[in-house]
């Protein structure tokens, strides 16, 4: 009987994640044009429904309702399979963010490790996409993002060892709670350059400007989306914004409190431990996602060789020089 419970409680948290972040890309696209069109002197959506609001569910239909292209040359199951590789592992790896103290759907020991292991796994279907079009534009943006993506890991998770150093734990509500007994409970100010790294490296491992180049549309078409179509083109642009939604909510957990307010707030203000955590924890991770429009709407593209350079000869060396740091303080300061 616990078990039925259980499951049953674990599909309705299935349900609402799933639901929620449906809703959430179609709006964070809206929120996007309406972002990125104030800041460039523009209107943005404003002719479907009051305000434009209705906009996402019309690109929702156009896209189900588009004809699904097929080029001949295409290997055609692979075609098929690879906007599922890229989408599956990406919605996975909400299942093991706690959204709060008591809300999460697969309370694991190495929730952060899980994440960074299904982040790796996507980028073999951005690579069988780019293959299987049977076009060079899509071939050349598959290579591109595989060697971004392997650049731009190792950064990312030299950084974030860190804050497994500071927490002396990988799981993620234990690193919430470890930053709670910090002045600001929060990492970032004592983990900045890592947090600065890992930042970094989150554009480059969604591939948002200004680290879009597998899609760079001025020398790639639309890279390894080009020949897509249709239903499976957004299959990609879901697996895109669910991909910056985790990215945020990982600068969320592990560097900024997760769910929780720094301490000298609560003792002035009471009243905001009434406040339901995953109120701040979405705060917190809608401020990020701001800041991917904002970076979007003002940084140009790198060149591919300014990327590899910065990934290889800056971003890898202050993660290391970071981790070394933090070890140290932690050892005979601490």
């Amino acid at each position: 009987m616990e078990f039925l419970y259980t499951l049953i409680i674990n599909i309705i948290k299935v349900a609402v994640v799933f639901g929620v972040t449906l809703l959430h890309v179609a709006y964070a696209t809206y929120f996007e044009r309406k972002v990125i069109g104030r800041m460039q002197c523009r209107l943005g959506p404003t002719e479907v429904g009051p305000m434009g609001l209705l906009q996402p569910f019309a690109d929702m239909f156009k896209s189900l309702f588009k004809e699904d292209i097929i080029p001949t040359k295409a290997d055609k199951a692979v075609f098929f399979i690879a906007p599922v590789i890229v989408l599956a592992p990406t919605m996975t790896s909400l299942s093991v963010i706690p959204f709060s103290e008591k809300f999460i759907i697969a309370d694991i020991n190495v929730g952060m490790l899980f994440i960074l292991a299904c982040a790796s796994l996507s980028v073999y279907g951005i690579i069988l996409a780019g293959w299987s079009s049977g076009s060079k534009y899509a071939f050349f943006g598959g290579i591109r993002s595989a060697a971004q993506v392997i650049s731009y890991e190792i950064a990312m998770g030299i950084s974030l060892a860190s804050v497994f150093l500071m927490a002396g734990s990988v799981r993620l509500d234990e690193i919430v709670k470890a930053q709670y007994e910090y002045p600001l409970s929060m990492y970032a100010p004592h983990l900045i350059i890592g947090f600065v790294v890992f930042l970094i490296a989150a554009f480059a491992e969604t591939n948002r400007t200004p680290f879009d180049l597998p899609e760079a549309e001025t020398e790639l078409v639309a890279g390894y989306l080009t020949e897509y179509s249709g239903f499976r083109y957004a299959l990609f642009f879901l697996s895109e914004y669910v991909a910056m939604f985790i990215m945020s909510s990982i600068m969320t957990l592990c560097f900024f409190g997760g769910w929780t307010i720094p301490r000298f707030i609560t003792d002035i203000l009471p009243f905001l431990l009434y406040v339901p955590g995953i109120f701040w924890f979405l705060l917190k991770v809608y401020f990020f996602i701001f800041f991917y429009y904002w970076v979007r709407a003002t940084v140009p593209r790198y060149r591919f060789d300014q990327l590899m350079k910065i990934g290889w000869k800056v971003l890898i060396p202050l993660s290391l020089f970071n981790l070394l740091l933090v070890a140290f303080v932690k050892r005979f300061v601490l």
